[in-house]
């Protein structure tokens, strides 16, 4: 008896599964060009950089890279783990990862992430095992750049076009998790890899349910069927029972994200100083954060976050002030007779948004100015509206990472399609800024330089800055291993396990 009851024990801990939620598919399961979050958070499962940072958030280790080091200020030597597979049984190497830097700034493959590898010379490989990385000048983000996944050369030397490879949709990693199942608007299965380098992972597979509705995924994680999940505040403070937390753990954090409200710059109706400066006035952000995220959250002040090094304390969110908001507007050519109007466009793949566009609108109308909204799904948001860049303003939000470049937002020539400066921000002095800060490997300099482009990009208000909100994560007592960092729960995933 005993017997069969550790034999059922063993089976039902190798065939655990653990249940995910994505709210829209993924557009390309490929690191390179994976800009959307469901395809970045899919892809980080089955692929591995060369390095990443520890469980505290301040030291790089290696990752596919064994150890590295600095031969000068702009020169890194990378030693590869040996014995590292790819998913289909052929062997990671250093040409894997020349490949992987040729393609990134390949002009065929559009991707905002090539701006991070702009300032490296060469990469030349040594041996099988040593890849060295030659840069222009010293770089504040040498090593972070290495955070990218490496993908595999001897698939994609065939491919003539990345943006349209098969590759993107059956994609083969280093990683703990290899794709067996992609069904768009159903489900994506991640079965564990038997010859990950560090060890299979415990729990044998993951699922990911896509379900757009927000309601629909909240009712799955209550009645069980998600085991990993974020809540919105409404469903923490009005909609959860005893069983509920007694089944589930929580675990709430400032998140590494902000929503904002771009203005598209290109248009000339936002192209007047006066007429920003008069809709930040007119909004009243402490009150989206006490109306949507039920205190939840944080006003936001501008591009870096609270805790890096680069915020700027000195700078304070304006307060609304709408006798002064219809002053800007008056003196701008616009009043009762000839109202300023435009639209905010959203999608509904975030619960939130589209209540924070009708309060933006509302408010907004306190001042006389008339705002349409138009809120779409996530891909069609994605294909008609960002990537084309048509829109007056967008309703969205960054994710940041622990060192931000503002390059990639906030520079000039990040203005190019498929690059992350959407709204057309162009400030010569900023762009100064900035390239002084990439130049510099002084952490003090590059400190103050970023609370200087930070105070650059507030003063000319290209977008509203809005919300810092918490994520309030939610996970299963059924999950054990879990150890909440301050960078949230997944530090050490294979090693979870599911009663």
């Amino acid at each position: 008896m005993k017997f069969v009851l550790l034999l059922l024990q063993s089976v039902w801990l190798i065939a655990s599964t653990l249940h995910l939620s994505a709210s829209t598919n993924p557009a390309r399961l490929n690191p390179l060009i994976a800009t959307d979050s469901a395809s970045a958070s899919i892809s980080g499962f089955i692929f591995n950089a060369l390095v990443k940072y520890d469980e505290t958030g301040q030291k790089i280790i290696g990752d596919l890279a064994e150890s590295y080091r600095f031969i000068t200020p702009t020169i890194i030597e990378f030693k590869l783990r040996h014995g590292v597979k790819w998913q289909d049984g052929e062997p990671f190497t250093a040409a894997d990862v020349l490949f992987t830097y040729d393609l990134i700034k390949s002009p065929k493959t559009i991707t905002p992430y090539a701006s991070d590898f702009r300032v490296i010379k060469n990469v030349s490989v040594l041996d099988d095992y040593t890849v060295r990385v030659t840069y222009e000048k010293p770089y504040f983000k040498a090593l972070e750049v290495w955070m990218m996944g490496i993908v595999p050369r001897h698939i994609l030397i065939h491919d003539n076009d990345i943006m349209s490879s098969a590759f993107n949709t059956h994609p083969v990693g280093t990683g703990p998790y290899i794709l067996k199942q992609l069904e768009f608007s159903k489900q994506i299965v991640l079965e564990a890899n038997p010859e990950y380098f560090e060890h299979k992972p415990k729990i044998d597979k993951i699922v990911f349910h896509v379900i757009s509705d927000p309601m629909t995924r909240f009712l799955m994680l209550k009645s069980g069927q998600i085991d990993v999940d974020s809540l919105e505040p409404m469903q923490y403070e009005r909609q959860l029972d005893k069983n509920f937390k007694n089944s589930f753990a929580t675990l709430e954090l400032p998140s590494h994200s902000y929503t904002y409200l771009g203005f598209n710059l290109r248009l000339k109706k936002f192209q007047d100083p006066r007429v920003r400066q008069a809709l930040s006035l007119a909004i009243d952000r402490q009150k989206l954060i006490d109306i949507l995220f039920l205190k939840h959250g944080h006003v936001c002040t501008g591009p870096f976050l609270p805790g890096s090094k680069g915020f700027n304390d000195s700078i304070h969110a304006p307060k609304q002030n709408l006798t002064q908001a219809k002053a800007l507007l008056k003196a701008a050519g616009y009043d009762s007779a000839h109202p300023f109007e435009f639209e905010i466009a959203t999608s509904n793949s975030n619960a939130i948004r589209p209540y924070a566009a009708e309060i933006i609108q509302r408010q907004l109308l306190e001042i006389g100015v008339k705002v349409t909204l138009r809120v779409m799904e996530w891909q069609a948001f994605l294909n008609t509206v960002v990537a084309p860049r048509k829109f007056d303003t967008v309703l969205l939000g960054w994710s940041l990472s622990l060192t931000p470049d503002p390059y990639a937002l906030w520079h000039s020539d990040s203005d190019v399609p498929g690059g992350f400066n959407l709204v057309g921000y162009h400030s010569a002095s900023t762009d100064r800024l900035i390239e002084r800060m990439e130049s510099s490997t002084d952490p003090e300099k590059i400190a103050a330089l970023q609370r200087k482009i930070f105070a650059s990009i507030v003063g000319d208000n290209p977008y509203l800055f809005l919300v810092i909100p918490n994520e309030i994560n939610v996970y299963s007592r059924h999950l054990s291993g879990i150890k909440p960092t301050i960078n949230g729960i997944w530090e050490d995933y294979i090693d979870w396990e599911k009663k």
